[in-house]
């Protein structure tokens, strides 16, 4: 009979970092489920201010993609480089991204949804557009931060936080997070929605190995910025 072995104190850390963000997760989840109906009638409330409006959504982000890998890299006071904050490989990451792109691409284009380039569309982002300079610069400002900055941060935290508890030859921070990815949005089982699920999937995989291999978030980052929900 074999012994079960016990758990090192790394390996307890980082369980414990991934129920960090698992509940820090479902609960902003459960809060934007809950405030679903009221949160569309907010955002379009014109007699509401934009950046009012933008920030408030934001959060709403913020709480499902963000939060909790920060608090984790907070409370266990990671530095920028561990958080992949660093100059070294970060055209090599973006480049290696960009290239696992060009499937989504592909399938825009073969499937005729390929309708121009607009980076981070997200709900508020038409009615920031309209409104004045300063409220656009501000706005965009916002959305760059919860849906680009923190979204692609995100991705790398719990990829890393997975890979170092459960270290694997098929990077499975990776697999998972793109396996989230594809769960979380809107998908069809039609013939064009299975291959966009094949794509995101692939985007996403290859988005984070890349990230992983050069322990660099830039990547990540750019990916949100300038690529999802850009096309």
């Amino acid at each position: 009979m074999t012994m079960k072995k016990d758990l090192t104190v790394e390996q307890k850390r980082l369980e414990t970092d991934i129920w960090i963000v698992a509940l820090t997760t479902l609960a902003g989840f459960i809060l934007y489920m809950a405030l679903s109906d009221n949160l569309v009638h907010f955002i379009d409330n014109d007699e509401i201010p934009i950046l009012l409006r933008a920030l408030a959504t934001g959060l709403v982000q913020f709480s499902i993609a963000g939060l909790g890998s920060s608090i984790v890299c907070i409370v266990r006071k990671d530095t920028f480089s561990r958080m992949g904050f660093k100059k070294k490989d970060t055209l090599k990451t973006i480049i290696g991204t960009v290239a696992f792109f060009v499937p989504y691409l592909i399938y825009l284009l073969v499937s005729g949804q390929l309708n121009g380039y607009m980076p981070l569309s997200v709900l508020v982002t038409k009615d920031i557009l309209v409104s004045g300079i300063f409220n656009k610069v501000v706005g965009m400002l916002i959305v760059g931060i919860f849906w680009g900055f923190f979204e692609g941060f995100n991705y790398y935290i719990i990829s890393r936080i997975i890979n170092e508890r459960y270290p694997s030859k098929l990077n499975l921070g990776a697999i998972l997070c793109a396996l989230i990815c594809v769960l979380i949005h809107p998908f069809s089982t039609s013939f064009w929605g299975i291959i966009e699920i094949v794509v995101n999937f692939i985007f996403i995989y290859g988005m984070v190995n890349c990230a992983n291999k050069t322990k660099n978030v830039w990547g990540c980052i750019f990916a949100f910025l300038f690529l999802w929900n850009a096309f």
